[in-house]
């Protein structure tokens, strides 16, 4: 095991595919000669030169429609958005082209790409800049969606990425760039498709996955004080869920909350709370309750934002109420 923040960790996972793959590059603005705009891709151009490493104009849509064009004729892009805000903008090559190509070819275009960089809230961004999209895109049949909660899974959850068939969306969170980790060393990939059972334990379920992780396990170092043992769970893939494994925790907890840093009608706290009613009704003691950003644009206040996402106090107040102290 080596320590690595979660921007080295994925620096490590294009750099082992790009090394083992000449078809493996990277597109984006300021990925080469800035080394990143969050130095991710840094010394990449030194390593793979500007045939592989190539700086773009400000022009998702552009640079989305190439890479989707390139991946179709035999090449495996790694498109890097500075911000998912701004990737709405390549929203039309995401979902209309990369999501859909398999099927409107009949089988015989695939779309090994993978559009990546930061989501979420970030400070003092203002509404436009502060999105979370996990929901958005999951909502697409043909894309993979992925939320990595820390530098291991940031590296394991981009080389499987990478190495898949499909278009895959990942999402990473401004905020967790500089996280630190302990990251396996030699080759070492996660399977697309299974969450993790971040903690153990037996009186109440927390599904949640991306920067939200953190929150939810410092709340159950809290409650422990309390005799109250959390089992988290760490969806890490948005799509396809790991239905499994969460109906598999209520069936041994019998209580579900459901966290996530985005809007809550739609979302994925939604779905994961149809999902348990369904499949594991019988085994529920309480309602499951979700706990979601306010269903507002974002603010810029420093107030309205603490008052706007989950956090701790929250988190405490929804697990007590399911737990009915």
């Amino acid at each position: 095991m080596k320590t690595l923040q979660y921007r080295e960790a994925l620096r490590e996972a294009m750099n082992e595919e790009m090394r083992k793959d000449e078809n493996v590059f990277l597109l984006g603005e300021e990925v080469a000669e800035y080394n990143g705009a969050y130095k991710v891709s840094q010394g990449m151009l030194d390593e793979f030169g500007p045939r592989r490493v190539i700086d773009t104009p400000i022009a998702e849509l552009g640079f989305a429609g190439i890479a989707v064009g390139a991946s179709m004729n035999g090449l495996r892009p790694i498109v890097e958005f500075m911000t998912w805000n701004f990737a709405i903008l390549a929203a039309d090559q995401i979902i209309n082209s990369a999501a859909k190509m398999l099927q409107m070819s009949g089988g015989q275009y695939h779309c090994p790409i993978v559009f990546r960089g930061g989501n979420g809230t970030a400070g003092q961004l203002g509404a436009t800049h502060s999105q979370s999209f996990e929901a958005f895109y999951a909502h697409v049949p043909g894309l993979k969606v992925i939320t990595p909660s820390n530098p291991a899974d940031a590296k394991g959850l981009l080389k499987s990425a990478i190495r898949d068939e499909d278009p895959v969306v990942f999402l990473e969170s401004e905020k967790m760039y500089g996280d630190k980790g302990e990251v396996p060393e030699g080759e070492y990939l996660i399977p697309i498709g299974t969450a993790n059972i971040k903690r153990k334990g037996k009186h109440v379920t927390i599904v949640s996955f991306g920067k939200i992780i953190k929150i939810a396990e410092e709340v159950a170092d809290i409650l422990a004080k309390e005799n109250i043992e959390l089992e988290i769970i760490d969806l890490r893939t948005i799509r396809p869920i790991d239905y499994g494994t969460v109906v598999e925790s209520i069936k041994k907890t019998n209580r579900c909350v459901v966290v996530e840093e985005s809007w809550p009608l739609a979302s994925i706290s939604s779905e994961i709370a149809y999902h348990v009613q369904r499949y594991a009704f019988d085994h529920l003691d309480a309602p499951v309750l979700r706990l979601t950003q306010t269903d507002t644009p974002f603010a810029f206040s420093p107030t309205l934002i603490e008052e706007a996402l989950p956090n701790k106090e929250k988190l405490i107040a929804a697990i007590k109420h399911v737990l009915y102290t």
